[in-house]
C-alpha cells in the first residue's frame, strides 16, 4: 500500500497527531475545561437507543481531544488566531484572568473565593459561554470561543477507530456510503507521472530522463535542471486543460503539482483525513479576520478532483459583460462557445439525474409547491451517479475531473507530471528586446515537499511558463518572484455562501434517504429580483458530520447535542451570490475580503427564499447559522408569522461584523485575483493570459476571470483555459519560426 494513501484509507491523520502544539500545561487545563463545556457529558437524557445514550455521555474533555484541538490550532491557524486563543486560555488559567473574563460567575463564598475557569462548576461555565456570545464588547473572547468550539466538534465528529468508524455516527445516523471494490483500480496517469515521495536524490534525475526530459544534475550545487517547452504550475481545471492542449500541439510539457496523486480506489470517503490529503491547508483556510472559511483543492486534478460535479455554462450576460465592458474579445466570439462544447464533451457532461438525493428532493419539492423555477444541474458524470462523496474524491470513478480526462490526454502525448513539487518562484531575467514587458520568464524554481530523501532543488527551464495554481496561489507566487503589477492579488472574488437548514424527521416519508446520500448538486433555483435580474442561486451542499458541526450555532451544550442528533435528516440549502465586493491575496495564506451593499442585499434575498422553500417542502423547523441560534418552529405558522420571521433574517450588519449576532461565511470558488485586462492598469495579464511584466509567463486558471461568474465556475475555468492555451500554442509556433 502506498504511504501517501494511508491517511485516506485508514482515517488516521498522522499529519495532525505528530505535530507538537507547544501549549503550556495551564493553557491545556483551560482548553480541556472549555472543550468539556462546549460538549459535556449529559446523563439525564433518556433514550432506548444505546448509541444515542453513549453520544449524550461523551465529553469534549476526554483525552486526547483537547490535545488534538491544540495541535490543529497551531498547525492550521493564522498567527493572530493562535495568539488570541492562547491569551484567552492563559487568562482562564488564572483566578484574576477568570474574574476579568467571567465576572461574578467565578466567585464563591468559600476560599479561594475566586475560581479559575477549570474549577468553576459546569453549569456556571456554560453560563459564561452564553454570556460571551451575547456581549458586544467581548469580540476577541467570542472569536476564541467560536474557534475552539468549531475545532473541538470538528475533531470529535471526525475521529475514527482502526475500523474507520466513529461511535457517534450510529447515534446521528451517518454511515460512509461506500461499497467495496466498486471503483476501477487503474492509475490512468501512470505512464507520465513521477511521484516524488517514491524517489530519492539519486533516482529522481533518472526518472525524469526516462520520461524524455533533458536533465542535468549539478551535484555540487545540489540542483537538478530540467529542460522542456512548457512548464505548468498546477494540475486543476486550468492547468489540466492547458497541459492537454499544448501537449497535443507537439510541445514537451511538464506539470508541477504540490499535492499527491490518488485514484478512485484510494478514496476512503472519510471526511477529515480526506481534507488533510486533498485540500489546501487540510481544508482549514480562513480570511485573516476568521469570517470566511475557504475550500480549495490541492491534489492532482486540483479542484476538479474534489468539487461537487456541477457543470453550468458561463451565463450569456456574463460573456457579454466580459467582452464589451472588459474588452476581452474571445468571450464574445464563437470560439468561446466552441470551447465550452469541447470541454463539456471531454469531461462527459450529462444533463439528467436519474435519482436525486434527500436534499435535492427537498429543494425541488419546495420550489414546485411555491411555483418557483427549478432547473436540473448538468454534471460531469453519468445520469445514474448517486455518489454523495465527491468532495472527498469520487470513490466510484464516475466523476470526470482533469485527473481522468485532460491530464490523461496530456500524458498520452508525452507530458510529465511531478507530484509533491512546489514552485518557489518564477525565474525572471531582464528583457531588453521588449518595450512593454521589461522581464522575461525562463522557467520555475521548485522544491520537493514531504520527502526527506530529496534535498536537491529543481530548476525547470522552459520556453513558456504557465501559472495555473489557482486564485489563492498564483498571486503570491508572482509577487514573490518580483512582479509588481497592482492588479496581482487584488480583485479576489469568493462567491460568498451562507446556509439555511430545515429539519425533516423520519416520519416525513415523502423524502427518502439521508442528508449525506445522493448526488451533491443536481438541482438549482435562481433567485430573481422584481426586474428579473439574477440575485443569487440556491443549491445543496455536501456536509459530513464534521463540516455540519462547525457552522452549527452553539447556544447550550444540550441544544448542540440535540442538533447533531438530527444530522441525517437536516437538509441544507446554500445561497451563492456573484459578489461585487472583493478581497486581496498577496502573501500565501493571508486573505482579506469584504462584501459590498449589493452582496448583502442579494444574500438576504437568497436566504429568505431558501427558508420559504424549506418551509414549503414540509420542514418542522428551519433556521440559519447565526450565532444566536436563529430558528422557527413551522407547525401551525401562518404566512404572516413566517414573513415576520423572515424579516429578521439577513447577513450580519456591516458585511461581516463580529460585534452582533454573526455567522461564518464559506467559499469554494475563488476567482479574479490576476484578472485579464487590455492595459496594465486594468489587469495583471493581457487578453492572451500573458503577464504584462514578463514575456513568456502566462496565467491559465480562475484568477484571470475579469469578475465573479455567479455560478459554479468549472466550465468557465476550463473553457477559458482552453481558449488561452490555444493562443499560447499559436504564440509558441510564431516564436519558434523566428
Amino acid at each position: 500500500m502506498r504511504r501517501d494513501c494511508h491517511v485516506l484509507l485508514s482515517g488516521k491523520s498522522d499529519e495532525i497527531k505528530k505535530y507538537k502544539h507547544g501549549f503550556t500545561s495551564a493553557e491545556m487545563e483551560s482548553l480541556r475545561s472549555l472543550c468539556g463545556t462546549v460538549f459535556p457529558s449529559i446523563y439525564d437524557q433518556e433514550s432506548e437507543n444505546s448509541a444515542v445514550q453513549e453520544f449524550y455521555r461523551a465529553s469534549g474533555s476526554q483525552y486526547p481531544l483537547a490535545e488534538e484541538v491544540a495541535e490543529l490550532i497551531v498547525k492550521r491557524g493564522l498567527i493572530e488566531a493562535v495568539l488570541v486563543v492562547r491569551l484567552v486560555l492563559f487568562l482562564l488559567s488564572t483566578r484574576f484572568g477568570t474574574l476579568l473574563l467571567c465576572g461574578s460567575l467565578c466567585l464563591d463564598t468559600k476560599w479561594p473565593f475566586i475560581h479559575k475557569f477549570s474549577s468553576i462548576p459546569l453549569e456556571r461555565r456554560e453560563k459564561v459561554l452564553q454570556k460571551w456570545l451575547k456581549h458586544k464588547l467581548l469580540t476577541p473572547i467570542r472569536f476564541a470561543f467560536i474557534y475552539v468550539k468549531s475545532i473541538c466538534l470538528y475533531i470529535f465528529m471526525m475521529q475514527v477507530d482502526e475500523n474507520g468508524k466513529n461511535p457517534a455516527w450510529d447515534a446521528i445516523g451517518y454511515k460512509v456510503p461506500i461499497e467495496e471494490n466498486i471503483a476501477n483500480k487503474e492509475r490512468p496517469l501512470e505512464k507520465g507521472i513521477i511521484e516524488t515521495n517514491r524517489e530519492t536524490d539519486s533516482t529522481l534525475p533518472h526518472a525524469l530522463a526516462k520520461k524524455g526530459l533533458q536533465v542535468t544534475h549539478e551535484s555540487g550545487k545540489n540542483l537538478c535542471k530540467i529542460k522542456c517547452d512548457v512548464v505548468i504550475v498546477g494540475s486543476g481545471s486550468g492547468g489540466g486543460v492547458a497541459a492537454a492542449v499544448l501537449a497535443a500541439a507537439g510541445y514537451k510539457v511538464v506539470v508541477l503539482e504540490k499535492g499527491n496523486y490518488f485514484v478512485a480506489k484510494d478514496y476512503s470517503g472519510l471526511e477529515v483525513p480526506s481534507f488533510v490529503q486533498l485540500y489546501e491547508a487540510g481544508g482549514i483556510i480562513t480570511t485573516v479576520d476568521g469570517k470566511v472559511m475557504i475550500l480549495a483543492g490541492s491534489t492532482v486534478g486540483g479542484g476538479s478532483a474534489i468539487n461537487w460535479s456541477a457543470c453550468i455554462n458561463t451565463p450569456d450576460f456574463i460573456l457579454k459583460e466580459w467582452a464589451e465592458n472588459h474588452k476581452i474579445p474571445f468571450y464574445g466570439n464563437p470560439e468561446y462557445k466552441s470551447a465550452m462544447e469541447a470541454v463539456r464533451q471531454r469531461i462527459g457532461v450529462t444533463e439528467n439525474c436519474i435519482e436525486e438525493g434527500f436534499q435535492n428532493q427537498i429543494l425541488r419539492r419546495g420550489c414546485e409547491k411555491l411555483g418557483l423555477g427549478i432547473d436540473s444541474v448538468p454534471r460531469n458524470s453519468s445520469g445514474k451517479h448517486y455518489c454523495g462523496l465527491c468532495g472527498y474524491g469520487c470513490p466510484t470513478g464516475d466523476k470526470k475531473g482533469t485527473d481522468t480526462t485532460w491530464l490523461v490526454d496530456a500524458v498520452r502525448n508525452g507530458a510529465v507530471i511531478l507530484t509533491g513539487c512546489k514552485a518557489d518562484r518564477f525565474i525572471l531575467s531582464y528583457n531588453y528586446n521588449n518595450k512593454i514587458r521589461s522581464k522575461k520568464c525562463l522557467g520555475v524554481a521548485a522544491k520537493i515537499l514531504n520527502n526527506e530523501n530529496i534535498k536537491m532543488r529543481l530548476q525547470i527551464e522552459a520556453k513558456i511558463t504557465i501559472s495555473a495554481s489557482g486564485a489563492l496561489s498564483t498571486p503570491p507566487l508572482m509577487i514573490s518572484s518580483g512582479l509588481k503589477n497592482r492588479n496581482i492579488g487584488r480583485n479576489l472574488h469568493l462567491h460568498p455562501v451562507l446556509m439555511t437548514w430545515g429539519y425533516f424527521p423520519e416520519s416525513n416519508t415523502e423524502f427518502k434517504g439521508k442528508s449525506h446520500e445522493g448526488g451533491i448538486i443536481t438541482s438549482v433555483h435562481r433567485v430573481l429580483s422584481e426586474d428579473s435580474k439574477l440575485q443569487a442561486i440556491i443549491e445543496t451542499p455536501q456536509l459530513g458530520p464534521s463540516s455540519f458541526s462547525v457552522p452549527t450555532p452553539w447556544v447550550s451544550a444540550l441544544d448542540m447535542k440535540n442538533r447533531l442528533l438530527k444530522y441525517s435528516r437536516t437538509a441544507h440549502l446554500i445561497t451563492i451570490v456573484r459578489d461585487r465586493g472583493s478581497g486581496e491575496i498577496r502573501t500565501e495564506g493571508r486573505i482579506s475580503y469584504k462584501l459590498d451593499a449589493s452582496d448583502e442585499a442579494n444574500l438576504k434575498a437568497g436566504l429568505r427564499e431558501s427558508l420559504r422553500i424549506l418551509v414549503a417542502a414540509g420542514a418542522v423547523e428551519v433556521g440559519t447559522h447565526r450565532s444566536d441560534g436563529q430558528r422557527l418552529k413551522c407547525e401551525g405558522v401562518s404566512k404572516e408569522e413566517l414573513e415576520e420571521f423572515l424579516e429578521t433574517v439577513s447577513p450580519p450588519p456591516g458585511g461581516m461584523s463580529l460585534e452582533e449576532d454573526w455567522v461564518i461565511y464559506s467559499s469554494a470558488h475563488q476567482m479574479g485575483s490576476c484578472r485579464m485586462g487590455i492595459h496594465p492598469k486594468d489587469g495583471a495579464v493581457d487578453q492572451n493570459g500573458e503577464s504584462w511584466e514578463a514575456e513568456g509567463l502566462f496565467v491559465c486558471d480562475a484568477s484571470v476571470l475579469p469578475t465573479a461568474v455567479g455560478v459554479n465556475p468549472m466550465i468557465t475555468i476550463q473553457s477559458t483555459a482552453y481558449c488561452l492555451s490555444k493562443k499560447i500554442a499559436d504564440i509558441l509556433k510564431k516564436r519558434r519560426s523566428f
